[in-house]
């Protein structure tokens, strides 16, 4: 019974970079073994264990041969004769197929150290055709590393292309769609990750809404970047840099879907847009099971961005309507990240990276004026139901009127 630290440790290890979860494999050991040892069973397709103390997965060594089309559709065998160089040229990427041992040994049967060193994002063997999340994962990858001077291997794209030609993006279940694109907005240039997928074909296999965007132009007044697709991933670079969190960047990365809809005779105007693009992030989270509060945020940055831009321009009452329509009086957290996401809107257009956000800090003032009038005097007044909801109204529009005085020297424009 041999152990080794496998994975995404020994990558990062090597790459001097902090190491997170540490995978390990176990070589000559059977599940009665690991379970004697006191290692908790929690794979379901295939032999995995939580170490009693550290909580690590510890994995036996297997091979896989491909019986059924998806990343489902395969026969596993974790006998204990399978070697660690079995186990280990069975993964998808060199850089990913190394280990280390126990006695601090490096064990790479397929060059993985050589392709670290030249940033090349290679496949290991032609099974890497076998499971479609090898695609979303070497995108993800790509955007992970794309600072460090990553690329991905024109033969790895091949054979990625290949993949989507033959249906095997169509296999991918949502919870893994899900969980990969969520680990890849977190990443460095979540850019990267979708001009991967659209290079390779899958972008419109798993996004299709997204990949509608491409191609389709925009006012060149309002957006020097004329594409809306470019617009989309200079936006999430915006995203990135502005070090947003991940619903925020989910958020930008939904708020223009309805321009993708736009017919061709309106363009490059896109009058309507906005309910579009609502209607299009619900299906979409619908479809990949994206969590609620994801879900909200992208809508009301869908539904309100353009208002937002136009701050400087409305009157106390619709900036009131404003707040009321994304739930910022009550919600001040979100409502901040509608404002991020609005920034990062702004921002992902060419010449424009730079650029001041003062709309932001007017909302910012409009809801904390509106957040402090305070209902109770009224109550106690005797106002109740439709009187008392009205005229704490025009108290909340008087108190943003005070607070946003659009005739203010520097006062932000659309």
């Amino acid at each position: 019974m041999e152990t080794y630290l496998v994975g995404g440790a020994v990558r990062d290890e090597l790459l001097g970079l902090p190491v997170g979860e540490r995978d390990w494999v176990v070589v000559g050991a059977t599940q009665p073994d690991m379970e004697r040892a006191g290692y908790r069973p929690v794979g379901r397709d295939f032999p995995v264990f939580l170490h009693p103390h550290t909580n690590d997965e510890y994995a036996l060594a297997r091979t896989e041969r491909k019986t059924a089309p998806g990343y489902r559709g395969f026969v596993v065998n974790a006998s204990p004769e399978v070697t660690l160089e079995e186990d280990l040229l069975r993964r998808d990427l060199t850089v990913n197929a190394m280990a280390r041992a126990p006695d601090g040994r490096l064990v790479d049967p397929c060059g993985g150290l050589r392709d670290l060193e030249a940033r090349v994002l290679r496949h290991v063997s032609p099974a890497f055709v076998e499971d479609p999340v090898r695609i979303l994962r070497t995108a993800r990858l790509a955007a992970r590393f794309h600072e460090l001077g990553f690329s991905v291997a024109p033969e790895t794209m091949q054979l990625m292309r290949e993949m989507v030609a033959a249906g095997e993006a169509d296999a991918l279940v949502p919870e893994r769609v899900w969980q990969e694109t969520r680990r890849a907005l977190a990443s460095a240039r979540p850019d990267v990750f979708l001009e991967v997928l659209r290079e390779c074909g899958a972008l419109a296999a798993v996004f299709p809404e997204i990949d509608a965007l491409f191609g389709v132009p925009q006012p060149p007044r309002w957006h020097p970047e004329v594409d809306t697709g470019l617009h989309m991933l200079l936006c999430m670079r915006a995203a990135a840099r502005l070090g947003l969190d991940v619903e925020t960047r989910f958020a930008v990365l939904l708020h223009d879907l309805g321009k993708g809809t736009t017919p061709r005779e309106f363009w490059p105007a896109h009058h309507g847009h906005e309910e579009r693009s609502v209607t299009l992030a619900r299906r979409l989270c619908e479809r990949l099971r994206v969590p609620t509060s994801y879900r909200e945020l992208a809508e009301i940055a869908a539904r309100y961005h353009g208002l937002c831009h136009r701050a400087a321009e409305l009157r106390p009452a619709t900036l009131l309507k404003l707040l009321e329509g994304t739930d910022g009086l009550r919600r001040p957290e979100r409502f901040e990240k509608f404002l991020l996401a609005c920034e990062a809107d702004l921002k992902g257009r060419t010449g424009l990276e730079n650029a001041p956000y003062p709309q932001a800090g007017l909302l910012r003032r409009a809801r904390a004026a509106a957040a402090a009038v305070d209902p109770q005097p009224l109550v106690a007044a005797g106002l109740k139901g439709e009187e008392l909801r009205e005229r704490l109204r025009a108290l909340r529009i008087e108190a943003i009127a005070a607070a946003c005085p659009r005739d203010a020297p520097g006062a932000p424009q659309a």
